[in-house]
């Protein structure tokens, strides 16, 4: 019998499941409602409950979190739900006329963006490696984003995709290819 440790499988066979049914959803969706299904309010606190299974006691690394400073929501979302596709998955501020921390993410990848003045400065690059850049890039590209229309080069052995968000973050999608 599965647990919460079968998280991302469970997920997996829902998504297939409901695709039978001519119903689809997103990853992001399906580890959501697998959360919901244990009794947790969302995937973040799911996935902090999964604990690795080493069994020797081995310091291990389970995932990364970029944290990206934004100074505007509206643009914010222009660029990172409208141009790069991303979906909102949840909002967090600590009352009226607080800044904004919220979580956005498209398939496997998850962003943190925060108003707080303290998370990140801006002006970083975060790389993403991921498979599909030659269709991501055409994708971005049929949106006509009037701020950019980015390149894919090739660059010893990968494809590089590179984006500037509206606060001077980079964001480089890498594929390797050779």
């Amino acid at each position: 019998m599965r647990d919460y440790r079968d998280a991302k499988a469970m997920a997996k066979t829902l998504r297939e499941e409901l695709a039978t049914r001519d119903l689809s959803i997103t990853h992001s969706e399906a580890l959501e409602l697998v959360a919901r299904q244990f009794g947790l309010a969302n995937w973040n606190i799911l996935s902090a409950r999964i604990e690795p299974q080493t069994g020797d006691g081995s310091i291990v690394f389970e995932r990364t979190m970029p944290i990206v400073r934004i100074f505007d929501v509206a643009k914010a979302h222009e660029f990172y739900l409208g141009f790069l596709g991303f979906s909102v998955d949840w909002e967090h501020r600590y009352g009226d006329n607080f800044p904004l921390y919220t979580q956005v993410s498209r398939g496997g990848l998850q962003l943190h963006l925060s108003e707080h003045a303290g998370d990140a400065t801006p002006g970083g690059t975060t790389v993403v490696y991921m498979k599909g850049a030659r269709a991501f890039q055409k994708e971005l590209i049929e949106k006509k984003y009037r701020y950019m229309k980015p390149g894919l080069e090739e660059v010893d052995g990968r494809l590089e995709v590179t984006v500037i968000d509206p606060f001077n973050n980079h964001i480089r999608f890498m594929e390797i290819v050779a």
